[in-house]
């Protein structure tokens, strides 16, 4: 097929080396603008950007799809259909009406679990015990279209919102090139979402990655991986009369009891609402990350000590 792949964040790249792999012609790459980024706020392109620039594919970075400009070079470019994968633009009617089969999207849950932006941290910060991938016709809908093709991936007790975003990203790619060529043989009618079970991942905010200790430990588990590598989940350490902030990158639930928040032994146990956590490894601000055997030797955190 003739397409168009519309991807941004390290997610959309294996989708379109599948699409190139399995001789699918890419007419354009689409992707989010150049952001400036870290500290000097340098300029960056998107890893879809930097990956397809090394292939020679013509890259296309509209800040937005509105224009009638932009929406008239899109159909210039005659595609039978349309990828997308994590764009982050939202696609006009004019855009989606434009390749001859219309646009497919890889959405990383078993809709219509999950829609929204945020659904690979939102299952495991939920607990859900599965989720998986969806090839789904966009419509004018927020994950509302017609399915084509799904499957299934299990959430281990120790999967982090990272682990699972590498193998849903690998699952999606190879759930496209399949739904692709059962659509272009007519073998793949598009299915309704079911009324039932829609749940929304709304983004992540700064405060809701805040650990709230009253919380159980389970709970606390599940929010923690489901944070991590990003935003990340933190709490606050009062030290020299400012607060610290620290990300809590791996812990597990444990035995133990005491006021919530308060910590239990020299070993970064830590009470919940109902158990404890032990906290393996940290990230203070500006930081790399440590163990927390490292971590405390530069913080006074006695037993009793409540954290916030």
């Amino acid at each position: 097929m003739r397409l168009a792949f519309m991807g941004t964040p390290e997610f959309s790249v294996p989708c379109l080396q599948a699409l190139l792999a399995a001789g699918h012609v890419i007419a354009a790459v689409y992707s989010q603008p150049p952001r400036g980024r870290g500290r000097g706020m340098k300029e960056t392109k998107s890893p879809v950007h930097r990956f397809a620039e090394t292939l020679g594919l013509e890259v296309r970075t509209p800040a937005r799809l509105k224009e009638t400009a932009e929406q008239d070079a899109f159909r210039a470019l005659d595609l039978d259909a349309a990828v997308v994968v994590a764009y982050g633009l939202i696609l006009p009617v004019a855009i989606l009406q434009s390749p001859r089969l219309g646009c497919f999207n890889v959405h990383a849950s078993l809709l219509p679990r999950w829609r929204g932006a945020a659904p690979i941290q939102r299952a495991i910060m939920a607990g859900d015990s599965q989720t998986g991938v969806t090839i789904m016709q966009m419509d004018a809908g927020l994950d509302t279209g017609p399915m084509l093709l799904s499957a299934r991936e299990p959430i281990g007790p120790q999967d982090t919102s990272g682990a699972l975003h590498d193998r849903l990203s690998q699952l999606g790619a190879r759930l496209m090139v399949q739904a692709l060529d059962a659509i272009a043989a007519g073998a793949l009618p598009p299915q309704a979402q079911p009324v039932a079970g829609v749940t929304h991942a709304a983004k992540i905010s700064k405060e809701e990655a805040r650990i709230d200790w009253r919380r159980t430990a389970s709970e606390l588990d599940c929010h923690i991986r489901g944070l991590t590598p990003a935003p990340g989940a933190w709490f606050n350490v009062h030290q020299n009369g400012r607060d610290i902030r620290v990300k809590v990158l791996c812990a597990q639930p444990v035995a133990g009891a005491g006021p919530a928040g308060s910590v239990l032994n020299d070993a970064l146990t830590v009470a919940c609402g109902e158990g404890a956590l032990q906290i393996t490894q940290v990230q203070r601000e500006g930081k790399a990350p440590s163990d927390a055997a490292s971590f405390l030797r530069g913080f006074t955190l006695a037993p009793g000590t409540r954290l916030d």
